[in-house]
């Protein structure tokens, strides 16, 4: 009886060649050799405006604050 237990663990291990090439046959039948591309392109920026709103949350100090910050002219 444990051997059914562990049998869902098994079923989601790291995809491998065969998995991924099932998925892309099935993305390409929804969506369209024609669409792909947009797609790519779509993924492609929402992944860099992610990645370039992690560095503004990890580094707050981007120099915008030294505008508003007062001028010391001795």
């Amino acid at each position: 009886m444990t051997s059914f237990l562990w049998v869902p663990v098994l079923l989601v291990g790291p995809f491998g060649a065969t998995e991924l090439l099932i998925i892309l046959g099935i993305v390409i039948l929804i969506f369209g050799g024609s669409r792909l591309p947009q797609l790519g392109k779509g993924l492609g920026a929402g992944i860099k405006n992610f990645r370039n709103s992690m560095k503004s949350v990890t580094n707050p100090d981007n120099g915008s604050d030294d505008a508003d910050a007062p001028k010391d002219d001795d």
